[in-house]
């Protein structure tokens, strides 16, 4: 089920390098739960394919030419540990901004339970093994 998994996660992430983020939404458990950890600029914990839409629109509206590509897949159990890096220009202030981190996806019965953005490696893959 891992390498399904990888897959899952490599295509969501393809439709979200070219803008579609909107992609992945039927892989999301109802209860999904999406969390942002600081020192990110907005830290989040949100419940529900909902409650993940309003803050990626906020997320989104501070950006221009905002994009994210995957640079590496790693399963672990029914986690997907994925290396990515975020690239914009700030809306408002103009600066563009390129910041590498980590994303984990956590699965159960084929469907995405949490989505958690992470910087530092170490704590990712805490996250993604402490769901083992």
């Amino acid at each position: 089920m891992s390498q399904e998994n990888v897959e899952i996660v490599r295509r969501i992430l393809a439709e979200w390098a070219r803008g579609d983020f909107r992609a992945g939404a039927d892989d999301l458990d109802p209860e999904v739960v999406f969390i942002v950890r600081p020192p990110f600029p907005e830290p989040a914990s949100v419940i529900g394919a909902a409650g993940i839409s309003d803050y990626m629109r906020g997320f989104l509206e501070q950006w221009t030419g905002y994009e994210i590509e995957a640079t590496g897949f790693e399963p672990i159990g029914e986690t997907v540990l994925v290396a990515v890096v975020q690239r914009g220009t700030g809306s408002s202030s103009g600066v563009p901004v390129e910041i590498p981190h980590w994303m984990v996806f956590e699965f159960r019965g084929g469907m995405i339970v949490r989505i958690e953005t992470i910087l530092d490696r170490a704590d990712a893959l805490e996250a993604a093994r402490v769901r083992e």
